[in-house]
């Protein structure tokens, strides 16, 4: 009788890729390998930088996932907000994987699906916390988490190595607004049943005790529209914060005050969670913003989107009276119901003037508590260590330094450094029975999105953007006869945000004077006339010439015709 192979250590191994979210803030995606079976978990897009002119978006290098569709067995959402689901329908353009993701999440992506022309129809899976799928090897069990939007969730991925939990975004909220508590019960199980390692959020990681309940916020706008019964209250927060959303209708409503939404994005995801039954709005309260003008301004609130200064949003528009149905005086309060994301300091400080200015009161986070984060700071971070007793620890989801703060954490917990893993956009950690390590990179980077264009603005067209905006330009037009070696018209100068040309007729005469001896030179000498020989000689004596004089170097474009 044959006897039975004896149990062994298992032999596959784990490899994961984070394609973004570190060092960085948004475009959060990583990669999670075990043999045969890859699975996605979050596939958000991140803003341009300031040094990206005319970029709309940055999204994640899916290259790796693209040579490998054939082993990709889901992708996993953990939330709704856009630095986690916003690369959605531009990864849809390539493949398409089975998305995983709860009712308000899924329904906040068919809304943004519809703006997009796909090659296929998206396969959507409804999860709800609690819920665990099958994923060839591995599954993944979806649970409950406390954050600033309706239905966000941890994973905890089961692979025959041992459990692997991302936390999403995460806050410990002891009195939320869907009196729903972060599920520590769920991650103590898992911490008792052996976790091998812990992926862990970083935003706050800096910041020390414990994130406000979204209640706080609740009483804030009591206050605030107690102490304001005769202006009109206008607030603006995030559109995926239906609980913030659902404060402000339901403290409306107690103060006998109709609500009227702007803002696109607004306006869909309060669609899309009063359809799925996560906000509920009173019979009656909710108006059309066309038909503001019909209540006086004590009888009105309007929530609006443009938190974060976006030159496009409602409020921004509303600040610089651009807004169709509404336009703000002193008998409106503007409420800034969110704090600024770093880098939108300088925009939100903008609308805050140009409201000032109009004698338009305003409220704002530093002024009156009227938003707290949806992200951990350390004492609940810490929480999420000691429930899942991770063998190994990795930060994600913040810049270089937030990352570092969470490693001291969890450092102070009694980690050992070994254990704790740094990573890097494209760096793969790969993970088997004899422990875990670096082990090379994939494909990674920022890939940016302009218009329709998708990845066809790269560095060196991003370059000479900031060349043009730095400089300016400087067209050099000139027709010759290289047979005959003559000059046959030109060379004329067109000058673009370098020189007012009127200003400056003496500069550009000089300018001009230089290029007609450049391609003299050229055409009169003893060598073969080569087109690109006389564009590269004209570019190189007017680039000497105009830093000469002005100290600028601005792009010079010889267009040089030939007959």
């Amino acid at each position: 009788m044959p006897r039975k192979p004896k149990k062994g250590k298992p032999t596959g191994k784990i490899r994961i890729i984070p394609l973004g979210g570190l060092g960085e803030i948004g475009k959060n995606m990583t990669v999670i390998e075990y043999e045969n079976d890859m699975i996605v978990v979050d596939c958000g897009l991140g803003f341009p930088e300031e040094d990206m002119p005319g970029i709309d978006l940055v999204i994640p290098d899916i290259t790796y996932l693209e040579t490998n569709k054939d082993k990709l067995r889901g992708v996993l959402l953990t939330h709704g907000h856009e630095d986690h689901i916003g690369a959605i329908p531009y990864l849809l353009r390539t493949i398409n994987p089975p998305i995983y993701g709860t009712p308000l999440t899924l329904g906040i992506i068919r809304n943004k699906l519809e703006e997009h022309t796909l090659p296929w129809k998206p396969d959507l899976r409804t999860v709800n916390a609690g819920d665990t799928v099958k994923l060839g090897s591995v599954s993944a069990e979806f649970i409950h988490v406390n954050h600033s939007i309706a239905d966000a969730c941890a994973i905890a991925i089961r692979t025959p190595l041992g459990t692997l939990i991302h936390t999403g975004d995460f806050k410990l909220d002891t009195s939320p607004i869907d009196s729903e508590m972060m599920d520590i019960v769920r991650l103590g199980e898992l911490g008792r049943e052996g976790v091998l390692m812990l992926m862990c959020e970083s935003t706050n990681a800096e910041r020390p005790g414990h994130t406000p309940s979204e209640k706080k916020v609740g009483a804030s706008l009591e206050n605030i529209f107690s102490t304001h019964p005769k202006k009109r209250i206008i607030i603006a927060t995030f559109s995926s914060n239906v609980h913030r959303v659902q404060q402000i209708i339901d403290t409306s409503a107690h103060h006998g005050r109709k609500v009227a939404i702007t803002g696109r994005s607004m306006l869909n995801i309060v669609s899309a969670a009063t359809e799925l039954g996560y906000m509920k709005i009173p019979a009656g309260v909710l108006v059309d913003i066309n038909d503001i003008k019909r209540y006086k301004p004590s009888e009105l609130t309007i929530v609006t989107t443009g938190s974060q200064g976006e030159p496009m949003s409602a409020l921004y528009r509303m600040a610089f009276s651009d807004h169709m149905q509404v336009s703000l005086d002193a008998n409106d309060l503007v409420v800034l119901s969110a704090s600024a994301i770093p880098g939108n300091e300088k925009l939100v400080g903008r609308i805050i003037n140009e409201l000032s200015k109009n004698q338009v009161e305003v409220l704002h986070d530093a002024v009156v508590e009227v938003h707290v984060s949806g992200h951990a700071c350390q004492e609940e971070l810490k929480l999420m260590q000691a429930l899942t007793k991770p063998r190994y620890f990795m930060p994600i989801h913040g810049e270089s330094r937030h990352l570092a703060a969470n490693r001291d954490l969890a450092r102070y917990m009694g980690m050992d450094d070994k254990n704790i893993f740094i990573s890097e956009i494209g760096k793969i950690l790969e993970i088997d029975a004899d422990g875990a390590r670096w082990a090379g990179s994939v494909p990674a980077g920022k890939v940016l999105v302009d218009g329709y264009g998708v990845g066809d603005v790269g560095n060196i067209v991003l370059r000479d953007r900031r060349h043009l905006a730095q400089d300016g330009l400087i067209v050099v037009v000139a027709t010759v006869d290289t047979d005959e070696r003559m000059l046959l018209s030109g060379p004329d100068i067109v000058s673009r945000g370098f020189v007012y040309v009127r200003e400056a007729e003496e500069l550009m005469e000089e300018a001009r004077s230089i290029a007609y001896d450049s391609i003299m030179d050229i055409l009169d000498g003893n060598d073969a006339v080569d087109r690109m020989q006389l564009k590269k000689s004209v570019k190189d004596d007017l680039t000497k010439f105009l830093y000469a004089k002005t100290k600028r170097k601005p792009m010079i474009l010889p267009v040089i015709m030939n007959v």
